[in-house]
């Protein structure tokens, strides 16, 4: 099969509540181009400058979605067209970003960073922190950006009940965060962002409403 038919394939497997992240890391503009052909119009990268060097060469109704650990100084790089931030893991980050969405006079859509996995190479805030920095005056005086959900990365395992039970613990701690944070101007959330190509079926099953697959429509990766 090639990209386009992947892509219809897999799109068609989703519910229909469930946004599909094309993870087009590594991948060519020609490749990004025939899933764009396809209909798809959300892409997920984990390099800043990578991203940005496709920003400015392929078509502009596209939404880039910053998908890897983003350091604080590689902000001002996207801060005018990034959609979505899936991995913000402190208030530090937080910070910069407003900072430079109000120099860009842009709200920036962010997603916090839940710590689920069982390996320690992965990052993440815990519930305990996510609660502190929801509540802390800090984050309320963040106007140019806006929490709109969670994100995790599930530990990398073949045993499918530990991968279900972090997915399940992010979304029971997304549900707890709904309901003790009442909707204000810079949070609203909607986004529950789990599950990629090895996992994203039992995400979806755990409540997933946001999937990020590169393999399954663009093949394996490449790495060069």
């Amino acid at each position: 099969m090639n990209i386009k038919q992947r892509l219809l394939s897999l799109k068609e497997s989703l519910p229909e509540n469930v946004n599909l992240v094309a993870v087009s890391k590594t991948k060519s503009n020609d490749d990004i181009l025939e899933a764009y052909q396809a209909g798809q119009r959300v892409f997920g990268e984990n390099k800043v400058q990578e991203m940005v060097d496709k920003w400015e060469q392929l078509p502009k109704d596209i939404q880039w979605h910053m998908i890897g650990h983003l350091q604080r100084n590689k902000v001002k790089y996207m801060a005018s067209f990034v959609s979505l931030i899936h991995g913000v893991d402190s208030l530090k980050l937080l910070k910069e970003i407003n900072k430079q969405a109000l120099k860009v006079e842009r709200v920036i859509p962010c997603l916090l960073q839940v710590h689920i996995a069982d390996e320690e190479t992965k990052f993440g805030l815990t519930s305990q922190e996510l609660d502190e920095l929801l509540n802390s005056d800090t984050f309320k005086k963040l106007k140019a950006i806006k929490v709109v959900g969670l994100m995790g990365m599930a530990t990398f395992t073949q045993d499918t009940k530990q991968i279900e039970q972090e997915f399940r613990y992010l979304n029971s701690i997304f549900e707890s965060l709904k309901s003790t944070h009442p909707k204000a101007d810079n949070l609203e959330l909607t986004v529950r962002s789990m599950g990629m190509s090895g996992d994203f079926k039992i995400a979806i099953q755990c409540g997933s409403t946001m999937v990020r697959i590169g393999s399954h429509i663009f093949g394996s990766r490449n790495y060069n």
